[in-house]
């Protein structure tokens, strides 16, 4: 049997209940397994906030509890007393990915010697600690849901298969910030302090800050995004290359409607529909989930409506991100003006320096776009149960804190890092430019970007919502569905993933 953890994001409460994650297994499982588990839970000590109904509470919790109700994030450290089951006396840190996105960074740890240096994948060793990658796709929420089932197996795991941490992404960060017995508190149990934080972004801090104020994740990534377009089309359609002039036709989107058409008149393709949905889904008044309830808000029909008006017109393509077609744009012989996305798009993306791709000779250049959105990010989360703690926190300084670390970081991989002192020196010194973008300076324009992101519509839902929408919007854009058609079978997907959610 497969047992998953669901998301969670009901009304807050300031009740710390029984594991979410616990419920479930509860109702999975038989009634003996359920409570084994459950004393297998209280011995690693629970102090998770939820946000469902449960019966019980634990004595450690009411502690916390106690010591919580009045903390704020800014001194949650020196508050709370930590109750996490971590040692440090493991001989084995695994790790959690999905890619090979956090495996390649790691090699910029200090220390850090990797087994096979073409495949940071198969991991290395820091001192007589082995480090091994657990590589999971997200494809049909396969990620999240083999790393669940680790989560609840923690306790009674041997002492090598132990999970000591593991990435999220912004799509589905809440449903792990939620979870307080499995989820360490960065602060509390693992002594990051506020001034090892404090040039990391609040946004990115704010993601993963539960309602008590504990910060369950660090990113040393920023992924404030923009629209990334060819140079050389530009010129050939609108007389104007440099981003100052190219912004001024896409700077709303009325002006993106109007230049779209303009390159569609001229045998091109200004982008994919799906590229602009997440300026909408960031700047919608409404979440996907309202109320325990799917919901699609009349910013999303407005990305419907002018995403259908525009494929009618050939101005922007049908094709669904990650596909073949999608990724097409990178080619030379492409008729693709641009993409939107973050600096990690750069390189993941682009495949610079590739023989045959556009990438290779600059001519690419970076505005802002329509709205400010963002687009994705990247977590560390320590698990409850390591025996590798002060490994992980020191990862987690070194990574996201360390100034030196992240600057090298920024100008070998272009990464738009979490740390304000590395990005402002960047913006206004010639290490920041960018080959890929014919030499443009972006990190000004990230800066600015990033100070507008809003996360407040975010839930532990996003992933499903986005993942469903997209792909029965692209049956109606097709004209395989009408739009209700299309709309009832999102919401009933949605529901079918999340049971506890309704249409």
């Amino acid at each position: 049997m497969e047992y998953k953890l669901y998301d969670v994001s009901r009304t807050h409460t300031n009740t710390k209940k029984e594991g979410f994650f616990v419920k479930k297994f509860k109702k999975a499982m038989a009634l003996s397994l359920a409570l084994a588990m459950g004393l297998s839970l209280v011995a690693c000590g629970d102090k998770a906030e939820e946000t469902t109904e449960a019966t019980t509470e634990a004595t450690t919790e009411a502690a916390v509890d106690d010591a919580t109700d009045d903390a704020s994030a800014d001194d949650a450290d020196t508050t709370v007393e930590s109750t996490a089951d971590i040692s440090n006396d493991g001989k084995v840190l695994n790790i959690r990915v999905w890619n090979d996105e956090f495996p390649t960074r790691m090699t910029k740890y200090p220390g850090y010697e990797l087994n096979d240096p073409d495949d940071p994948t198969k991991g290395g060793k820091i001192g007589d600690v082995e480090v091994v990658f657990d590589v999971t796709p997200t494809d049909d929420n396969a990620y999240q849901n083999k790393l669940d089932e680790a989560l609840i197996a923690q306790a009674d795991a041997a002492a090598d298969d132990k999970v000591d941490m593991f990435l999220c992404e912004a799509d589905y960060a809440k449903k792990y910030v939620a979870q307080g017995d499995y989820v360490l508190d960065v602060k509390t149990d693992l002594g990051l302090t506020d001034d090892e934080l404090s040039t990391q972004l609040d946004y990115t801090k704010g993601v993963m800050t539960d309602e008590n104020g504990q910060l369950r994740g660090v990113s040393w990534q920023v992924a404030s995004a923009g629209m990334i377009y060819r140079r050389d089309m530009a010129e050939e359609v609108f007389g104007v290359s440099e981003p100052e002039d190219v912004q001024a036709l896409f700077s709303d989107w009325s002006k993106y409607e109007e230049s779209a058409k303009k390159l569609a008149d001229a045998g091109k393709i200004c982008n994919s529909a799906y590229d602009t949905f997440r300026i909408y889904s960031n700047n919608a008044a409404d979440p996907f989930v309202v109320d325990q309830k799917v919901n699609v808000s009349d910013d999303m029909k407005a990305w419907v409506d002018q995403s259908k008006e525009l494929i009618d017109a050939k101005a922007v393509s049908n094709d669904a991100l990650w596909s073949d077609e999608w990724a097409a744009g990178k080619q030379t012989s492409s008729n693709v003006f641009a993409y939107f996305g973050p600096a990690w798009f750069f390189n993941f993306c682009l495949d610079f320096g590739t023989e045959g791709t556009v990438a290779t000779d600059g001519n690419w250049g970076f505005i802002e776009g329509p709205q400010n959105f963002y687009w994705g990010g990247t977590w560390i989360c320590g698990v409850n149960g390591t025996d590798n703690a002060d490994l992980v926190a020191d990862i987690m300084r070194k990574l996201t804190c360390d100034a030196d670390v992240m600057k090298d970081m920024a100008v070998e991989y272009t990464e738009c890092v979490n740390n304000t002192d590395v990005l402002t020196e960047l913006a206004s010194s010639d290490e920041g430019n960018v080959e890929l973008l014919g030499g443009q300076n972006p990190y000004q324009m990230m800066i600015d970007i990033a100070n507008g992101i809003d996360t407040s519509n975010m839930t532990a839902y996003d992933q499903a919502c986005i993942e469903s929408f997209q792909g029965k919007m692209k049956d109606y854009f097709s004209g395989e569905s009408d739009y209700d058609t299309a709309v009832a079978a999102f919401k009933s997907e949605v529901v079918e993933k999340h049971p506890d959610l309704s249409e």
